[in-house]
């Protein structure tokens, strides 16, 4: 009878602490931000449209590294982002350290959602370019573009302020 006595209260009092996790207070985990739902690469293109720097670079172009890059313009307004992105490459055999070219290859591989490729490319293009004015600012935002698709707030932060830091200002002219 003793041991029914002690081995009742050794149940009693296992149920309760038992009892007592289930009311635990631990936070539930922080949900991640939601992945963007806008037209990422519009939102590249339209950051190298709005700067205004004094400093905007355009390479002298072969004949037919253009041909090849309109090539790809008009297949990525078709739709045929694979077909674009392979005469990209082409161009890009042909002159693979301009910073233009991969910028815009950088911007295909997002359309393709080959984000890690995209963000690759857009840093190799803004390590060549000019590191001002508009390409640089449409690199630095295809990195904020990135980093929000990898839900990397705090990266995606730091590759604002870089984006601020491609405008260039002018000299007032009174």
């Amino acid at each position: 009878m003793q041991y029914l006595g002690k081995a009742i209260s050794l149940l009693w009092a296992t149920g309760l602490l038992a009892g007592c996790g289930m009311f635990a207070t631990t936070p539930p985990p922080a949900s991640p931000p939601p992945l963007p739902t806008y037209d990422q690469v519009a939102a590249i293109r339209a950051a190298g449209d709005r700067e205004k720097s004094v400093i905007d670079v355009s390479p002298l172009r072969d004949p037919g590294i253009s041909s090849l890059q309109e090539t790809a313009r008009r297949d990525e307004q078709a739709g045929r982002f694979a077909d674009a992105a392979a005469t990209l490459d082409r161009a890009l055999r042909l002159n693979p350290e301009s910073p233009d070219l991969l910028q815009e290859r950088a911007e295909v591989a997002v359309r393709l959602k080959e984000f890690s490729v995209a963000e690759t490319l857009a840093r190799k293009s803004w390590s060549l370019g000019p590191r001002l004015g508009p390409l640089c600012a449409r690199n630095w935002q295809t990195i904020v573009e990135m980093r929000l698709q990898a839900r990397d707030a705090t990266g995606a932060d730091t590759a604002r302020k870089w984006v601020a830091q491609c405008h260039k200002p002018g000299i007032p002219r009174y």
